[in-house]
Formats: C-alpha cells, sequence, structure tokens
C-alpha cells in the first residue's frame, strides 16, 4: 500500500515520531520552528536566526535544552564507581564541583564526552540526546557488587541554558540566587517555595560566559519566561539550535555526534586538557589512552578550516581533504559563519598536513576548492 503526503504533513510525521520537548506550546508561541536531534526534538530557531545569534555573541541567549540526555548516579559508591568508567578525576570533586570528561572502550574509543556535577547526594551526568540506554547500559554492565544506582533524570527536571558575554546579568536579574558559580562546571542549588529545587551551574557551552539551569519539570514553563524576560532586558532573546551551533562551530569546540564518535580517542578531540587526567587511577580505556600520550602524538588532530568564500553549498561531514593529491582527512561540522562573513568547518587532518597554515584541498559532490587549516576559536567571544 503506497501513500501520498504533502511536505507539511511530511514534517508532522516525523516530528510526531520525536520525543517532545515539554515546552513545545511554549516555543510554538514564540514562533518557533521546530527541528530533530537524535530522535529528540529541538527548536531550529524562531524565525531570525541571525538576531538569535547576533545575541549570543553580544548579550545574551536562552536556549531549552532540555532535550539532551541526563542520569544520576546516586549510592553511596558513586564517585568511586564512576571515577573508574571516565577519563577524568571524579574522586577528588566536592559537592557543588564538576568536570568535564569522556568515557571510553577498552580501546580508548568514545562513547560520549560527559558534564559531570557533583550534588550533595548524587552525580548528574549531562550529555547528547539519544545516548541515555547506551550509557546506562554501559554503565550498568560495571556495576558488580557497588552501591550504585542509576536513575534517568528527564521525567524529573528539565535543562535551560543561558549563553553570552552578558549571560550572568541575566542570571542576577532573575533575583532567585544569591550566589553564582564562578568555577567551570561548579554548582549551587536553592529551594524556592514555588519553584522548588533548582540547580543553577557554570558551564560555558559556547567558550564565553554561560549557565545552565536544571530546573524541575512543573516549574520549567515559569523558570524558561523567567530567562527570556531576563535576556530581554539585556538586548538578548530565546535562541535555537541554528544560531546555537553557528556559534559552537565558531567557538571551535567539538559535540559528540558530529564531531567526535566512537572513531575517535579523546586525545584527537581537542579536548584533551579538559577531559583527561593523568594522574589518576585505572579506568576503562585508560590503558590504550596512556601509551599514546606517552607516545607524544596521535596520526590526526580537529582542526579549523577556513573555506573558499564562493561556495555554492557547505561541504558535508566526511568530505575530504586532500594535501598534494594525497587523502589526509576529512570535514565533520561546516557552517557560513555571521561573525566572520566566511565559510568554516572543522574536521581531521593527519599530522603531517595539520599545521597552521596548510593549504588544503577540499574534495566534494560541487568539485574542488581551497581549504587552510587555521587557529582555533575562529571567533573569540
Amino acid at each position: 500500500m503506497r501513500f501520498h503526503f504533502a511536505p507539511r504533513e511530511i514534517a508532522d510525521i516525523i516530528l510526531s515520531q520525536m520525543n517532545p520537548l515539554m515546552l513545545h506550546e511554549l516555543h510554538h508561541g514564540l514562533n518557533a520552528h521546530f527541528g530533530e536531534l537524535n530522535g529528540a526534538e529541538i527548536v531550529n530557531n524562531y524565525g531570525d536566526w541571525l538576531a538569535e545569534h547576533a545575541a549570543l555573541r553580544a548579550s545574551a541567549g536562552m536556549i531549552d535544552l532540555s532535550f539532551r540526555s541526563r542520569i544520576c548516579l546516586v549510592g553511596a559508591d558513586r564517585a568511586r564507581f564512576l571515577h573508574g568508567q571516565v577519563t577524568n578525576d571524579v574522586k577528588k570533586l566536592r559537592t557543588g564541583e564538576g568536570c568535564y570528561s569522556a568515557i571510553t572502550t577498552a580501546k580508548g574509543k568514545m562513547e560520549s564526552d560527559l558534564n559531570i556535577f557533583a550534588l550533595a547526594d548524587e552525580l548528574l551526568l549531562d550529555f547528547e540526546p539519544g545516548l541515555t540506554d547506551k550509557i546506562s547500559t554501559r554503565l550498568e554492565k560495571f556495576i558488580v557488587a557497588d552501591e550504585v544506582q542509576i536513575m534517568d533524570v528527564l521525567p524529573h527536571y528539565g535543562l535551560l541554558s543561558v549563553q553570552g558575554p552578558k549571560a550572568e546579568s541575566a542570571i542576577h536579574s532573575l533575583g532567585l540566587f544569591s550566589i553564582i558559580p564562578t568555577k567551570p562546571l561548579g554548582s549551587v542549588k536553592i529551594s524556592d517555595s514555588t519553584l522548588g529545587e533548582i540547580y543553577l551551574a557554570n558551564n560555558l557551552r559556547l567558550g564565553t560566559n554561560g549557565f545552565d539551569l536544571f530546573v524541575p519539570n512543573n516549574s520549567l514553563g515559569a523558570v524558561a519566561d523567567k530567562l527570556i524576560a531576563a535576556a530581554k532586558q539585556i538586548s538578548g532573546r530565546a535562541v535555537g539550535w541554528t544560531a546555537f551551533e553557528t556559534a559552537r562551530i565558531e567557538a571551535g569546540i567539538p559535540r559528540f555526534g558530529a564531531d567526535m564518535d566512537e572513531t575517535n580517542i579523546p586525545l584527537e578531540c581537542g579536548i584533551e586538557s579538559r577531559a583527561v587526567t593523568y594522574s589518576k587511577g585505572c579506568y576503562i580505556g585508560q590503558e590504550v589512552i596512556n601509551r599514546i600520550h606517552s607516545v607524544g602524538h596521535v596520526n590526526k588532530e580537529l582542526r579549523g578550516l577556513r573555506l573558499a568564500n564562493d561556495l555554492k553549498t557547505l561541504p558535508q561531514k566526511h568530505d575530504k581533504l586532500f594535501n598534494a593529491g594525497k587523502e589526509v582527512g576529512y570535514v565533520t561540522s561546516a557552517v557560513k559563519s555571521p561573525a566572520l562573513n566566511a565559510d568554516i568547518a572543522l574536521g581531521y587532518v593527519r599530522r603531517e598536513a595539520n599545521q597552521i597554515g596548510t593549504e588544503l584541498t577540499l574534495r566534494t559532490a560541487a568539485g574542488e576548492s581551497p581549504a587552510k587549516v587555521v587557529v582555533l576559536p575562529f571567533v573569540q567571544y
């Protein structure tokens, strides 16, 4: 049996198969255009992504990141257990502290990156959407006699984020927090009689000022309204994924699922200084990662690429890069940068051809064009 659908009907069918945003109606009321990311509904934009991008650069933008995966580890052995699973030092974290890390296979290949927040009675893990079952299953595999339980946070807490140079001003104007965390991934908790327990975390998702708010789902709409109003007071606004991703790429920050995946080790991805420590005990994948570190280099690394200015279409993921006729890498993310008025990309380039200033050839379905290895970040926000 064959069915025929109009384009709008196809879009509605696709959206109906996603995990919907809890605040779908709120976003709809703001003229949101919706999309999908790894099975989750997202807001692509609110009708003017360039204005949203400008807010992230000059003031502050509020983005609903509730589609991201979130789990909590509880139990007396939670820190010791997670310490043996990830690349960073979890044991040293005190309540209100956090770290960025990766979870790897025994061969050192990435399964996910993670933001880890040490709360009073639990460890909160924040990571890319659609990976809750995969990461939970991976962790459960190694729970033997440990007093550790894994809980899915999505049914209980949403995630709102304020990013941009004036993000702290937006948080101050909420009037909810007497203390604002200053350390990367540091967090504080408040208990509000109306809104419930809210966690505020320092998280520079775009390389500038930024904060995440983990909010009870029944208060999510009220807090989102407050954040959008606070952003508007400083010439900011609600922003969608298009503007957010553009700013991320301009800032040269890799994202798992786009610029990092199961074929990569953390040392290739430009996250080693933030995600990997070499002074901790054993963890899954440590032997391989330490061996590569001791050798002193990897064969390829993530690099920034300045593309030709006259491209009609941007390169696709895995489009090849060549040097003197030899294949030396591939593109992962590409965007037309409003900040630079230029086409830019992130990609992996082999060590013999990834020095700053190296001229490469990009080969796409549309033909060949030049690509130059440049310093990251492309834009300093």
